[in-house]
């Protein structure tokens, strides 16, 4: 075999994970199938020389070490891929050091080898592994929500985050699928999170109690869940973008922490929404709080119609459509908000059928 022949296969390996166990090499390069849907293969990023900054502190004699990992976890689905693929999109184009950012995608079922392809073929110099989530535990303690798409139990995969990546792992970027980002997403990795296991941006101003049912507020031992939280006050924060202490997160046995709290909705319905309420019961308060800018969330409206929103004052790191609506699908339909505008240039998707400009 050629070495040209030998680097090209070895750069378009795929590494699955199952359940969390050891990878599976598979060495066949494939192509999604006809009636998948198509994307454009992505510009190869490459690392800038800002990347070797640490290399100052060596001598002249040693090579520079790598730039520090930026590790990014999110759920992958073929409602959503198209999402995914200008997230991803989106976080290599602003960043320094693409090479140095790895993904991991977590899967409902077993790995689909059309979505694999997808992503192998738009990346090909992607580094990233697919993991199987067993949404079998988690869906007898998934409680009907204001709506249908909050209830798949892809969406609370979130929580079992930290026991699905593997050990090496000891920090993670976990991030929704309907984001882009327009910053370095280093800055927010390197968050200090003290002794803290989740940082989010907080927003304070938000109506926390609104989160939360009268039948909850009206039982004393409920509604004394956040008292004596750390020194600050309970606030909203938004599960859709979190950098997470994996170790902490293990040890503290936090999975079973929101675990339960599902199982109390099962028995006495305490909130309306799907995974966030149950984020908020165990750790609103007791959160790293991150500049706003890395989350102007609701572009997508409400949960009920989705209605346009326009964005937030203020400087922006990371646009996030959380909501019904999705500018995908609002583009597609020709009625977009003026936001999704901002989401278009990292769309990858080919469309099967030419278009008329009006």
């Amino acid at each position: 075999m050629s070495i040209a022949l030998f680097v090209f296969l070895s750069i378009t390996t795929v590494y699955y994970a199952v359940d969390g166990a050891a990878g599976i090499r598979v060495d066949v390069i494939r192509r999604p199938s006809p009636t998948f849907p198509a994307f454009r293969e992505a510009p190869a990023f490459r690392n800038g020389e800002e990347c070797s900054w640490e290399s100052t502190q060596q001598s002249s004699s040693s090579p520079p070490p790598p730039p520090p990992r930026v590790d990014i976890a999110m759920t992958l689905d073929a409602n959503y891929l198209r999402g995914t693929m200008a997230a991803v999109l989106s976080i290599l184009q602003h960043t320094a050091c693409p090479e140095s950012v790895g993904f991991h995608f977590l899967a409902a079922r077993a790995p689909d080898p059309d979505l694999v392809a997808a992503i192998r073929a738009a990346f090909p110099y992607l580094s990233f592994r697919v993991y199987r989530f067993d949404p079998a535990p988690v869906r007898r303690r998934i409680s009907p929500s204001v709506r249908h798409a909050l209830d798949q139990p892809l969406n609370y995969a979130r929580i079992y985050l930290p026991h699905l990546l593997p050990p090496h792992v000891a920090r993670v970027i976990y991030l929704d699928s309907d984001v882009v980002v327009v910053d370095d997403i280093r800055h927010l990795w390197q968050v200090d999170l003290g002794e803290h296991v989740v940082a989010a941006p907080e927003y304070c101003h938000a109506n926390f109690t609104a989160y939360f049912t009268g039948a909850f507020w009206s039982d004393r031992a409920l509604a004394a869940t956040f008292r004596g939280r750390g020194r600050r006050r309970p606030c909203y924060f938004n599960t859709g973008v979190m950098v997470m202490d994996v170790d902490k997160w293990r040890r503290g046995g936090y999975t079973r922490m929101v675990e339960d709290w599902m199982m109390v909705q099962k028995r006495k319905r305490i909130y309306h929404l799907g995974s966030l309420p149950p984020f908020l019961l165990v750790l609103a308060g007791d959160i790293k709080a991150v500049d706003h800018r890395w989350n102007q969330h609701g572009l997508g409206g409400d949960n009920i119609e989705g209605r346009c929103r326009s964005l937030h004052p203020g400087p922006i790191s990371l646009l996030h459509w959380s909501g019904k609506g999705k500018p995908w699908l609002r583009l597609d339909s020709r009625k977009p908000c003026a936001v999704d505008h901002l989401w278009a240039p990292y769309d990858l998707y080919r469309s099967a059928t030419p278009t008329l400009e009006e």
